[in-house]
């Protein structure tokens, strides 16, 4: 793997793709600039997601544990009607994923990091224990797996095991720089990491989940901390035979004369985008009476009552002082919940 092969794709990316980008971004600084969430209603979000996600990531690859059976192991209730290895590959992924989520800040990656995740992932299941954190020693292929489990085809061959080491290295290290210089926008540059890590596949198992660990923690540390409150993994399994497209229609194109990693790189973005999408809206679902003063509340209340009014009309009706009245739309212009119409002294508020 050349070292610029990696960075030639992304040479020209058409404006489809930088409308996403602008669209993400767009979204990221309406959570930033938003209402805080209490830690209370972060924190209970983030238990709801670690099961979605281990349940999601899990059962692509072929586990059969539901969520209602994910939530009662992890409260320590018996869960004896799967296979030991799936209730194995379910806690070991719940571990990790958690892991990610409270520590991310603290966790440099590197290819010791991605190796160390492997050994993490199954350090429960018995029949990895041989391999766990250590490159493949054979050839491996990816496999389409149905809902029963089962493999339903090869999309692709894999990274031959002699020349793992030598590319993964060559990847990580790519990465590291791309992120570290803001060489590309740097969701091109975890798209890019995504269809290359795929393709060299470099563990015997595990590969996928372990992507899509490596997904939130990337995504985590540029700048994108609303993560843990949506499923990433969830919009995945919802979407598993566009996942599978796009992924065979990119990796077919690897090492060839041109590769075409756009298939993969609009999957990804498509599934962020709406990723993010529900974390804004977050701000507005968890009930915004939660997230408002009892003045805002009621500033909220008497806007849901009328066409439009202005910040005078608001302040006798809604009975709350004129600077306060100032603060409330503030607030509720940041969480999109109202518009305002005019400026000066012309100024109107209405809801959307």
């Amino acid at each position: 793997m050349p070292k610029n092969r990696l960075g030639k794709r992304l040479e020209k990316i058409p404006t489809e793709i930088w409308l996403k980008l602008n669209k993400i971004d767009e979204l990221k600084g309406q959570w930033v600039g938003g209402a805080k969430l209490s830690s209370q209603v972060l924190g209970r979000l983030k238990r709801s997601v670690l099961i979605t996600s281990t349940g999601a990531s899990t059962r692509i690859e072929g586990a059969k544990l539901s969520d209602e059976d994910i939530e009662k192991m992890m409260r320590g209730l018996s869960v004896k009607k799967f296979a030991d290895r799936d209730v194995q590959e379910v806690k070991g992924y719940y571990e990790l994923l958690n892991n990610v989520f409270d520590s991310w800040k603290n966790i440099k990656f590197n290819e010791s990091a991605v190796k160390h995740f492997h050994r993490e992932l199954l350090k429960y299941v018995t029949k990895d224990e041989k391999h766990r954190g250590e490159y493949k020693k054979q050839e491996n292929k990816v496999h389409m797996i149905n809902e029963a489990g089962e493999s339903i085809g090869v999309l692709f061959d894999t990274t031959p095991a002699y020349l793992t080491p030598k590319e993964m290295q060559e990847l990580v290290e790519w990465t590291m720089a791309a992120l570290k210089n803001n060489l590309y926008h740097p969701l091109l540059t975890i798209g890019n990491f995504l269809v290359e890590f795929l393709n060299i596949h470099p563990f015997v198992d595990g590969n996928g989940r372990i992507s899509r660990v490596l997904t939130n923690l990337l995504l985590l540390q540029n700048g994108y901390e609303y993560v843990p409150y949506v499923s990433h993994e969830k919009l995945v399994e919802d979407t598993k035979p566009e996942y599978y497209i796009a992924l065979r229609r990119s990796q077919k194109t690897i090492k060839k004369e041109t590769e075409e990693v756009l298939p993969w790189l609009n999957f990804f973005l498509d599934i962020f985008l709406e990723q993010s999408k529900r974390a804004v809206e977050l701000l507005s679902k968890e009930n915004v009476e939660k997230l408002l003063s009892p003045k805002q509340l009621a500033v909220w209340q008497y806007l849901n009552t009328v066409a439009e009014a202005a910040p005078a009309e608001i302040a006798v009706a809604a009975k709350v002082a004129r600077p306060t009245i100032n603060q409330a739309v503030d607030k509720l212009l940041r969480l999109r919940k109202i518009e305002r119409i005019g400026l000066g002294r012309t100024t109107r508020y209405k809801k959307i």
